[in-house]
């Protein structure tokens, strides 16, 4: 059960309350698909809202020790409805009223969740504490991703959802991955929006849309965006793993892709960092990813095809070009035989220098570890 105020309806008649606390959602619903998937005993929920992640992990991790926080006091009184609805032991989720991690300075978890208040809005003009931190720009997101390691426990993991703004000029993956710190991470931007049409969405959102004062809060958007090189939002998820050695990996992913990520996502942290230490005199054992097929294109009948393309039917579903060399190896590693045998067996039956095919390997195949094509 979750406990939350009414929505408020376009059209109704006024906008939400600053206090408001809204229910669960499309973005709550996808905070949770993206949890990974292991047993934890210390959990904090930052921005708890009505407590939807605290009753999803809670129910996740019979007996889990669970903290949520929130700066909002009627949140935290509407997520203990909702923890109380949802059959937690008593005691077994504390609420701490406080932004950011300050309410839990000098503690360690094995899991921080965080649907956080990331909305980039102006100053001026009504702030919604469900949406909007009051902190400049991303701050929020940026300062979250930044501290978190500092309140894990070794392997703990930090999972959220994020906006992060294009500055003009800035590669907008340089600027989010330096958020990182003392963590390996998985950053991924599902979708960007221009300037105008994120101000119209969240205009929509409080239900302004229509009212005397769209206009005004409209131009206010823009005019914010445009006076700090704003030329669009990103939005996405952020995985983050304790690591004294952070492999971090930023990308795009636009494409819809296997559910839920928790089952998955420690294993892709686990792929992008065997991909960065992998050479072929390591001696690590290759197996083929589960649901791998090839896609050759060329003449009928042609002995070699023009085109091979090795494609994810599971998980994140992506899709790579590649030589003989790894579509040969896609076809016989199974984990359990040394890759030097069969690199050389592949230079016998194309007629390459087997040294050649060596160095070759070691060219490709680190990313296509870390993208999980092999495993």
């Amino acid at each position: 059960y979750v406990v939350s105020d009414l929505k408020v309806r376009p059209g109704a008649g006024g906008v939400p309350a600053a206090d408001h606390v809204v229910g669960a959602g499309g973005a709550s619903g996808s905070l949770a698909r993206l949890v990974v998937h292991r047993a934890v005993d210390n959990v904090l929920d930052v921005g708890t809202g009505c407590g939807v992640q605290a009753v999803h992990v809670a129910g996740r991790n019979p007996g889990a020790r669970i903290t949520a926080t929130d700066v909002n006091p009627r949140a935290l009184d509407l997520a203990g409805m909702s923890v109380a609805l949802s059959g937690a032991p008593e005691g077994e989720v504390e609420f701490l009223e406080g932004a950011l991690l300050e309410p839990v300075r000098g503690r360690r978890f094995d899991l921080i969740v965080s649907n956080p208040p990331f909305v980039v809005a102006p100053e001026e003009g009504p702030r919604f504490t469900y949406r909007e931190s009051g902190m400049a720009g991303d701050d929020f997101c940026r300062r979250l991703v930044g501290e978190a390691a500092r309140y894990l426990e070794d392997g703990g993991y930090c999972q959220l959802l994020a906006n992060w703004l294009h500055i003009d000029g800035v590669p907008w993956d340089e600027r989010v991955g330096a958020w990182v710190d003392g963590c390996d991470a998985w950053i991924v931007q599902r979708d960007v929006q221009d300037p105008a049409e994120y101000a119209e969405l969240w205009l929509r959102d409080s239900c302004e849309a229509g009212t005397p004062e769209y206009r005004a809060r409209y131009d206010a958007w823009l005019d914010h965006f445009e006076r700090r090189g704003v030329v669009g939002v990103g939005f996405g998820w952020i995985t983050l793993r304790r690591s004294e050695r952070p492999v971090v990996r930023v990308e795009e992913l636009r494409h819809a892709v296997e559910e839920p990520v928790g089952a998955y996502a420690g294993e892709i942290l686990d792929g992008l960092r065997k991909g960065a230490e992998f050479s072929t005199a390591c001696g690590h054992l290759l197996a083929a990813a589960d649901g791998l097929v090839q896609e050759q294109v060329g003449p009928p009948g042609a002995e070699d095809p023009e085109r091979i393309v090795l494609r994810q039917t599971r998980r994140l579903r992506r899709a790579a070009g590649v030589g003989t060399v790894e579509a040969g190896l896609a076809g016989v590693c199974d984990g359990t035989l040394p890759l030097d045998p069969l690199l050389g067996a592949i230079a016998q039956l194309t007629g390459m220098d087997a040294e050649q095919v060596r160095a070759h390997a070691d060219a490709v195949l680190p990313e296509l570890i870390a993208d999980g094509f092999f495993i």
